[in-house]
């Protein structure tokens, strides 16, 4: 990312099915050794067994929007086709074709950080590729073609990136609802009578035992990295609780914040309003709030774009800004270029990535309230709070995408399967004309925000 480079290519889906049943047969091992999950359930799985049942018999085309709190959520999902959905049919006396698999989208940035080898298994498994900030045309059609035509349904996270928590759902992104009235047109072009649904699918992590002291410990190692008096490290998960934990993150936050207001000020010369008016909690939020604000204008202003839209979309689009100065259409040949040429080129993309962390750590807190844990002051919302304050200190330090969380206990995964959204009966509505449609995808996002937030 600090050097110039030819722009990103597209990575085709190539199915490969003996690497999924490899994959499929490695899981659960993979599972046990690379996270802290150590059961996934499933609720209402019957709705999912129904629905293979009916697109193998060729009556229906659908897609699986599911929720994204954390990366772990494929392996989830990988589990529940292949040993919990099977599992189910069976129960039911119902005969799937094996395996139980599903096309999915993912975000082409993800192996810049994760590796190339991401990209060739993400393509092996029947995963396309979509670059987020961008009307991406290639990978667009590519998705669009394997929910009309794949040999599986489709997979698709509408939050469009984690958000590192499991009771706030980000905005969603209108482009899952515009894919299914696209499959709908397509098939009704194609002279093709299957139905097509979108279903919600909620993941939530919830921990086998309490993890206090582990919290605890981890706000510790968070005094220390920002020069806080360091409470006390907790070995007995029955001495310390949410009471008394709640005013070190409160702490924690209102040294993260006046540090990186200062930073701001200081170094950028951005005026940041008072807050004095507003309670603790109050203030917290609202001071975070201006904060994402003027580090998202840092790096709009560097790239000459304009504070439009909700925080997310303004992401993207300095993200898609960044790519755009690093992976350069004018760099296709590399070879041919001087090594003058190569090392402006070096400096310009050195220069964006550092401006793209100012988004980085905007992303971080998109879903983040201010009063998350104090409505509900659960280990569960303790936890995440404070496992996205560590991913705040950990880019303010150097770390990247790829730095390994803390592990602060075992945890089981419940995923719970929502009733289906029917995009055909919508579809009628969204033919109507640009205005009717618009309206349509629209309406479906919203109705698939309320059916995932009812998941919870």
């Amino acid at each position: 990312m600090y050097h110039a480079q030819p722009p990103l290519e597209f990575i085709p889906p190539s199915f490969n099915p003996w690497l999924l049943k490899t994959t499929h047969v490695l899981l659960p091992a993979w599972i046990s050794w690379q996270t802290a999950i150590t059961n996934i359930e499933a609720e209402n799985v019957e709705v999912l067994v129904n629905l293979y049942r009916e697109f193998q018999e060729g009556k229906n085309r659908f897609l699986i929007a599911f929720r994204h709190p954390r990366a772990d959520d494929p392996l989830c999902l990988g589990y529940l086709f292949s040993k919990i959905i099977p599992k189910a049919a069976k129960k039911q006396g119902v005969k799937l074709e094996l395996p139980v698999h599903a096309h999915f989208i993912y975000d082409r940035g993800i192996t810049l950080w994760a590796g190339s080898h991401i990209g060739w298994l993400a393509s092996n498994l029947g995963g396309t590729p979509i670059q987020r900030g961008k009307a991406d045309w290639t990978g667009l059609r590519s998705a669009r073609d394997l929910f009309v035509n794949g040999k599986f349904p489709m997979g698709a996270a509408p939050e469009g990136a984690t958000n590192g928590l499991n009771e706030v759902i980000s905005p969603l992104e209108p482009g899952i609802a515009q894919m299914g009235f696209w499959c709908a047109e397509d098939l009704q072009k194609a002279e093709r009578n299957e139905q097509v649904f979108i279903v919600p699918v909620g993941i939530k992590y919830n921990y086998i035992d309490d993890p206090w002291s582990a919290i605890a410990n981890l706000l510790s190692d968070l005094e220390v990295s920002c020069g806080l008096p360091v409470g006390e490290r907790i070995y007995d998960l029955r001495s310390s609780t949410a009471s008394s934990l709640y005013s070190r993150l409160i702490a924690l936050a209102e040294r993260l914040l006046s540090s990186m207001e200062e930073f701001y000020t200081k170094f950028y010369r951005k005026k940041l309003p008072l807050t004095s008016h507003f309670t603790e909690n109050e203030a917290i939020a609202q001071r975070l709030k201006v904060l994402m604000n003027t580090a998202l204008e840092v790096a709009e202003e560097y790239f000459g774009l304009q504070s439009k839209g909700n925080f997310n979309d303004r992401c993207r689009r300095v993200e898609q800004a960044g790519w755009n100065y690093i992976f350069r259409e004018d760099f296709k040949d590399v070879k041919g270029l001087s090594p003058l040429e190569r090392g402006l080129g070096d400096r310009i993309a050195e220069e964006a990535n550092m401006r793209m962390w100012h988004m980085r750590l905007v992303e971080s807190f998109v879903a983040v309230t201010g009063s998350y844990v104090r409505e509900k002051p659960s280990p569960e919302r303790f936890a995440e709070t404070a496992l996205i304050v560590w991913e705040m200190v950990t880019k303010i330090q150097g770390g990247g995408e790829s730095s390994k969380r803390p592990t602060l206990g075992k945890q089981r995964a419940v995923i719970t399967v929502g009733e289906p959204l029917s995009v055909s009966e919508r579809f009628p509505v969204y033919k109507g004309s640009r205005l009717t449609a618009r309206q349509a995808v629209a309406d479906l996002t919203k109705d698939l925000q309320v059916s995932l937030e009812r998941l919870i």
